[in-house]
């Protein structure tokens, strides 16, 4: 607990094995988190076994795989039931370092910010990590999109480090969004919809084989869909068209 406020670590995990331990042992070393949730999304390997093996854990096996998005969906569910006032996503295949949780928290706990999230361009971390350049490159423009369609000046909106108040991920319709990638994005466009400011904190990050990360094809499709989002969001709020994700 930090002040008084429960703090869950959720990991959405996919064949997670050779990574979910040593992730899950950095996280609790941090000593402010109360419980990990790890939601499988069908893994092919030990992901479930392991997991139930931790102490603080509670482990859910999806039956069928429903895709990164529909993992988040579960994971937030469950981090709500589980009354968590800050909801912290750490992906289990120790690409994003939980050595910032006592970083993160003290901003949502405080008050400050109900949104943060781990920039891996803000220092410069994300090519230093080993981002192949063509992702690099697409982050780039992207991002640049994106801040023009949806009015913001985030960094990067693709990092899988993010952090949520209770109240915030209480008044997202989540359940609107991609059960894909593209969830992500969709999510953080939501946020600033709502009128939330999104923080942001440098986040070193580390690519290897054992991380998870997806291919060129699945790249394009996440990143249309991105340019998708900031459409819709920017003609919703010219009151073009209606839009459920942007009501």
């Amino acid at each position: 607990m930090f002040k008084e406020k429960k703090i869950i670590v959720v990991m959405p995990a996919y064949n997670a094995a050779q990574t979910l331990l040593k992730t899950y042992k950095e996280v609790m070393a941090q000593e402010m988190v109360d419980l990990v949730i790890v939601v499988d999304d069908f893994s092919r390997d030990e992901t479930v076994s392991l997991a139930q093996k931790l102490p603080k854990t509670r482990v859910f096996a999806h039956e069928k795989n429903l895709g990164y998005g529909g993992n988040q969906k579960t994971c937030y569910q469950l981090a709500l039931e589980e009354n968590g006032d800050i909801i912290i996503m750490v992906h289990p295949d120790y690409q994003y370092t939980p050595k910032l949780i006592p970083a993160i928290v003290p901003m949502i706990a405080n008050g400050l910010y109900h949104c943060v999230i781990g920039s891996r361009i803000l220092g410069g971390y994300a090519l230093k990590g080993g981002m192949p350049i063509w992702k690099y490159i697409s982050n780039r423009f992207l991002t640049l999109a994106e801040n023009i369609l949806l009015g913001a000046k985030l960094s990067e909106y693709h990092t899988g480090y993010r952090a949520f108040s209770r109240e915030l991920l209480e008044q997202l319709p989540l359940h609107l969004n991609s059960d894909n990638f593209v969830f992500d994005n969709q999510m953080l466009a939501q946020i600033i919809w709502l009128g939330y400011t999104v923080a942001e904190v440098s986040c070193p990050t580390l690519y290897f084989p054992e991380a998870s990360s997806i291919n060129f094809f699945r790249s394009i499709q996440y990143g249309l869909g991105c340019l998708h989002t900031g459409l819709e969001f920017r003609l919703a709020k010219m009151k073009v068209i209606n839009s459920e994700r942007f009501p």
